[in-house]
């Protein structure tokens, strides 16, 4: 019997085992799987990819940046000596206006004569800069080359402000805009969603009574358990016309409504954390107070708060990773517009928002593609640090408790 016992808890413990290993070897192949899709990013051309800038051989401007490239398009810049060249107008060529230029029948009837075409015009055109797909261009060609625009440098993702994964000719990632969106909306919603929580959280722990927290404490964590849609709906339906009115605002959908849903999703943890917090303080310290002289009241400022500030400090940081990991109903409420925040009245774009809404129409291994689990790379930092300082705050409540 003792011998079937030692069997069978060695194998639940090699259950055991096996089941962390292999929880720990997933997690790690998934986090390399992010970084090294995202990292590919930075390998990719900043043109368009299987496109390429083409010029005359007699333009001396050999290299543009992603900068220069969108100046361009954009008309911006207009003169070629604006870029160092020799002067004269830019004459941006696409493979569509090649089409106004020729027949169907003297490009031929498997377009074989495109790529002649296409050379004959740029060889003709001394100020042309053509966007064209590299499999018309003919090769070697000695009255044309192709401008160097090198590949997408990490400045361009992590410090641009655009956010302009379709534009054409170079695609724009500046992440900038996404990354401050989601820290506005994330750092409102814990301004919001701190003083109530701790409100909350000390009423039921010192002040309720013992009949009503026992109504509150379920109805409370019941919230948690809501689905963001349900949330995002809410707000769509019912606060985002509210705020609209309330600022005489032309549209609702701003980081400050954002701001308000993720404060109402966040409360529920930061209420049941810091609750559990609060009720940690040993009986004997509120006693010793009150023995002291001290009122109820100046014991749960003076003496209970204090004493409870590392899981105070705990239930905050975790507020902050649900702030901050949100995202439908961040996605329906804020607007949904990439653009860099300058108030709170504005729509703004989360990341978690971006890589929902982007992320089912993108072609596999694109810069897109990439440049969204990029994005994604970007939120497990958020959480990885968030994650790391409420486990460090715990330890240390721990270390203080005893």
């Amino acid at each position: 019997m003792k011998r079937l016992r030692k069997i069978a808890e060695r194998t639940i413990e090699f259950i055991f085992s096996l089941s962390g290993a292999t929880t720990s070897v997933i997690t790690l192949l998934i986090t390399l799987f992010l970084f090294s899709e995202g990292w590919s990013l930075f390998k990719a051309p900043a043109v368009e990819e299987g496109y390429a800038l083409y010029v005359h051989t007699q333009n001396r401007v050999s290299a543009l940046s992603i900068k220069q490239t969108k100046q361009i398009f954009d008309g911006e810049v207009t003169n070629w000596k604006e870029l160092g060249g020799e002067g004269g107008e830019i004459q941006i060529f696409r493979v569509d206006d090649i089409f106004a230029l020729h027949s169907e029948e003297e490009l031929g009837s498997n377009y074989e004569l495109l790529p002649q075409k296409l050379a004959e015009y740029i060889a003709n055109t001394p100020n042309v800069l053509a966007f064209l797909p590299k499999k018309y261009m003919l090769e070697g060609g000695s009255l044309f080359y192709e401008v160097s625009t090198g590949s997408i440098h990490p400045k361009d993702f992590f410090l641009a402000t655009e956010w302009m994964p379709t534009a054409t000719p170079a695609p724009l990632y500046g992440a900038l805009p996404l990354v401050l969106g989601t820290l506005l909306v994330s750092f409102v919603a814990i301004l919001l969603a701190l003083p109530l929580g701790l409100g909350v959280a000390i009423y039921l722990s010192e002040l309720a009574h013992e009949r009503t927290r026992k109504i509150l404490k379920p109805a409370i964590e019941l919230l948690a358990g809501i689905p963001s849609v349900v949330y995002g709906f809410w707000g769509l339906v019912v606060l985002v016309p509210w705020i609209q009115r309330l600022f005489n605002l032309p549209v609702g959908e701003t980081a400050f409504t954002g701001s308000i849903i993720l404060a109402i999703m966040a409360l529920p943890t930061i209420i049941s954390v810091a609750q559990d917090a609060l009720s940690n303080t040993p009986i004997s310290v509120r006693e010793a107070s009150l023995a002291l002289g001290a009122t109820s009241w100046q014991t749960i400022y003076k003496v209970v708060v204090p004493y409870a500030k590392s899981g105070l400090s705990a239930a905050v940081v975790l507020g902050i990773g649900r702030a901050v990991g949100e995202t439908m109903a961040v996605l329906m409420v804020t607007g949904n517009a990439a653009v860099m925040p300058s108030s709170l009245f504005e729509s703004v774009r989360t990341i978690p928002a971006t890589i929902v809404a982007e992320l089912g129409e993108v072609p596999m291994g694109s810069t897109h593609y990439q440049a969204l689990f990029l994005l994604g790379c970007i939120l497990f930092v958020f959480t990885l640090i968030i994650s790391v300082s409420a486990e460090f705050i715990s330890k240390r409540q721990h270390r203080t408790s005893l």
